[in-house]
């Protein structure tokens, strides 16, 4: 564990030293969101947190390539290359839309690029079982295991990018998860089912640094945002983590209660909070004759807003939730007992019960009653988020602004 201690702490240490280099550099260029009808914040906010983040994780995979504890990880493998390339297009992508406004199926090619490296150099998913089936595992076909890596690097690079809202919310989110996914992944490990070579727990604990380094800058109020360059970064580190280690392993592993929980489950289930949000989106806004690429005020930071829980109570509840169903998928695997996810459903229960009826919600309740003739506020095709987002640099210079997803 020594040697992930320093890989973890030389991504944070270095991510929030970046933070203030990024916060100046974004004033000096004018990359500043403004906040506009969607927007949670209330004031220009710098953008380019996301170029701390790269820089961070650059660094702590520099560092980790040096010491003999990962060297498994690094002789003889193209995986390190390959993920520091997909990160290197992916936050390229995702800075160009912060700076200049990328449409909606440029920024999806990029992504496709990003995922197509992360295959083409060994990321690669090989097996998939369906939770709560019977049955061996499906081992994918040289032809298919690209498609679906691929596939699972645009939905979490989508996924983190719309559940970037509010302040401190995508890096608290991913935080938990990426500590929840290491668990895991140092369980498979000592039960001899996840090889050294493996760079899942790697890449785990770097998202996990960065995610640390770059949240006290970010907590409400934030004085940077990661922007689309650090959304999508973090998201093909969440999916590379889920690829290496829930699609490289065949064997069932979360408890002896548990046998269904298949190991490409449990990621998801840890990543449920941005999943569910994006399968609701694309829901929604398909129901409405609407395309994907237009944003709405229905993300679940938005309901819960309007439930009356402010941006940080807001924050700290959808915290609540990745925490908790981190630990539902978790517990199990430390304790071989399926009724170990008793109080973690009564603690879910509680919360679920705390987000209707805290005191504040009532009054909102009543205050949304007078306007409940007014349908959702759209925004125009390739706007995003309430965290961050600017228009061109013309417009910029008008006073115009737009959100990020």
């Amino acid at each position: 564990m020594g040697g992930y201690a320093i890989v973890l702490a030389v991504a944070a240490v270095t991510t929030f030293v970046l933070t203030f280099v990024a916060q100046f550099a974004a004033k000096r260029i004018g990359a500043i969101a403004y906040p506009v009808d969607r927007s949670a914040h209330e004031r220009p906010t710098p953008l380019l947190g996301g170029a701390a983040m790269f820089g961070g994780f650059l660094a702590a995979i520099v560092v980790a390539s040096r010491m003999e504890q990962f060297d498994e990880m690094f002789r003889d493998s193209s995986e390190p290359i390959g993920l520091m390339l997909a990160a290197g297009v992916m936050f390229a992508v995702g800075l160009l839309d912060d700076l200049r406004e990328v449409s909606a199926p440029a920024k999806v090619a990029g992504q496709v690029l990003s995922g197509s490296l992360l295959s083409l150099l060994g990321v690669t998913m090989l097996y998939f079982r369906v939770p709560f089936a019977s049955g061996e595992y499906v081992a994918l076909s040289a032809d298919l295991a690209p498609l679906v890596t691929v596939a699972t690097v645009v939905i979490l690079a989508n996924a983190i990018n719309l559940i970037d809202g509010l302040d401190g919310l995508a890096a608290g989110i991913v935080l938990i998860a990426g500590g929840a996914m290491f668990l895991f992944a140092d369980r498979l490990f000592k039960a001899g089912l996840l090889e050294g070579s493996n760079i899942g727990p790697l890449v785990a604990i770097l998202s996990v640094g960065v995610c640390l380094g770059f949240l006290p800058r970010n907590v409400h109020p934030a004085k940077i945002f990661m922007g689309d360059s650090g959304a999508m970064f973090l998201g093909l580190l969440m999916a590379t983590t889920t690829i290496t280690v829930g699609g490289n392993t065949a064997d069932q592993f979360s408890g002896q209660t548990y046998f269904f929980f298949a190991p490409l489950f449990i990621p998801i289930v840890i990543l449920g909070v941005p999943i569910v949000d994006t399968a609701f989106s694309f829901v929604r806004r398909v129901a409405r004759g609407k395309s994907f690429a237009v944003a709405d005020k229905d993300h679940l930071h938005h309901r819960l807003m309007r439930l009356g829980h402010g941006p940080r109570r807001s924050v700290v509840i959808l915290w609540g939730w990745t925490a908790l169903l981190s630990a539902m998928v978790l517990f199990p695997t430390y304790t071989n007992r399926g009724n170990a996810l008793v109080p973690l459903g009564i603690a879910a229960l509680g919360l679920l019960l705390y987000i209707y009826f805290h005191p504040g919600v009532r009054t909102v309740r009543v205050h949304d009653e007078d306007f409940s003739d007014l349908g959702p506020v759209d925004a125009p095709a390739g706007e995003h988020g309430d965290d961050g987002g600017v228009v061109d640099l013309a417009a910029r210079r008008a006073g115009g602004g737009r959100a990020a997803n």
